[in-house]
């Protein structure tokens, strides 16, 4: 148990409102009330106690800048959903059975009072990593859309010609296949566009690879001579599903570009980046997760003892 702080502050975030409970080192509730998430009504709120560990389940930066500014709360530390949930399931720790906004603040601010090896501090002047987590966020959804596509087009390409989805199911991410897609969809616009057609589409987007590409292509259209029911209607799909994807794609590509002029901003960016493996999303998701390593003393977790290996 700590005593380098006179109040620990458990922070609820919610959409209409939060709720905060404080707690001194005893263990007994100093502050439980439900806040506004209004900055305006926030500040006309009774005070605070001005020295305060403050914890919050999802915290984000509106609520703990205003920890900051409104309680003159020194250290400002997160604590994710998941030990929250597990902490309040604990019978050791809170009674109770049902789940409430009182509840789970007042779990974070005695987790914060007993556990403080679980600690993660926040860095209120990080404009950079707030500004990161927008982007890799927005980049999470967006890689889940692009295989939400590339899964769409492979599966129609799988039911009207397998064959041809072999081909270019593995590569529908490379340019030369998604501009065949889009100009020529399925396997009758390719067979009617014709060899030569395709041959300068490929060796555009696909130098080194473009005639091997488009000699697969002809080799697995020639496997299949019947028309499968449902083929008319992908050929009108597919063309639409390759160009969603590709606008997918670029967009992912410029949140990387954004991305890495952040991190290039950032210390310890280039250090992660020299790592075999770390690329820029990765540094980023490292840096956003882990931070600059500060919360651990050493290659143990903070407060945790030793693991017991067998002799």
């Amino acid at each position: 148990m700590s005593s380098e702080y006179a109040v620990f502050l458990g922070l609820d975030v919610g959409k209409g409102e939060h709720h905060a409970t404080a707690l001194d080192p005893a263990g007994r509730r100093r502050y439980d009330k439900p806040l506004p998430n209004d900055e305006t009504r926030l500040r006309a709120s009774p005070g605070s106690p001005s020295t305060a560990r403050c914890w919050s389940s999802l915290i984000s930066p509106p609520p703990s800048a205003r920890c900051r500014s409104r309680w003159r709360v020194p250290v400002v530390v997160r604590w994710p959903t998941c030990p929250v949930s597990r902490c309040a399931g604990w019978p050791t720790c809170t009674p109770g059975e049902g789940k409430t906004d009182a509840r789970d603040a007042y779990v974070i601010a005695d987790a914060a009072r007993t556990l403080p090896h679980t600690l993660r501090r926040v860095d209120a002047g990080d404009e950079a990593l707030a500004e990161l987590e927008v982007l890799v966020g927005f980049d999470d959804d967006l890689a889940g859309e692009a295989t939400r596509i590339t899964n769409r087009i492979r599966g129609l390409l799988t039911q009207i010609h397998p064959a041809l989805e072999r081909v270019l199911g593995p590569r529908l991410h490379h340019p030369a296949v998604l501009e065949l897609l889009s100009r020529h969809g399925g396997p009758q616009g390719l067979r009617a566009a014709g060899r030569r057609r395709l041959l300068a589409i490929a060796r555009k987007n696909a130098p080194r690879m473009g005639e091997r590409l488009i000699a697969e292509v002809f080799a697995a259209l020639d496997t299949q001579t019947v028309t499968v029911p449902g083929t008319h209607a992908a050929q009108t799909v597919l063309p639409r599903l390759a160009e969603a994807l590709r606008s997918v794609l670029d967009q992912r590509t410029q949140i990387a570009a954004e991305v890495e002029r952040i991190l290039d901003a950032h210390p310890l960016a280039q250090v992660l980046t020299s790592m075999p493996g770390i690329g820029v999303r990765t540094a980023a998701r490292i840096l956003l997760e882990v931070g600059d390593g500060s919360g651990f003393s050493d290659r143990r977790s903070p407060g945790r003892p030793p693991p017991a290996w067998p002799r």
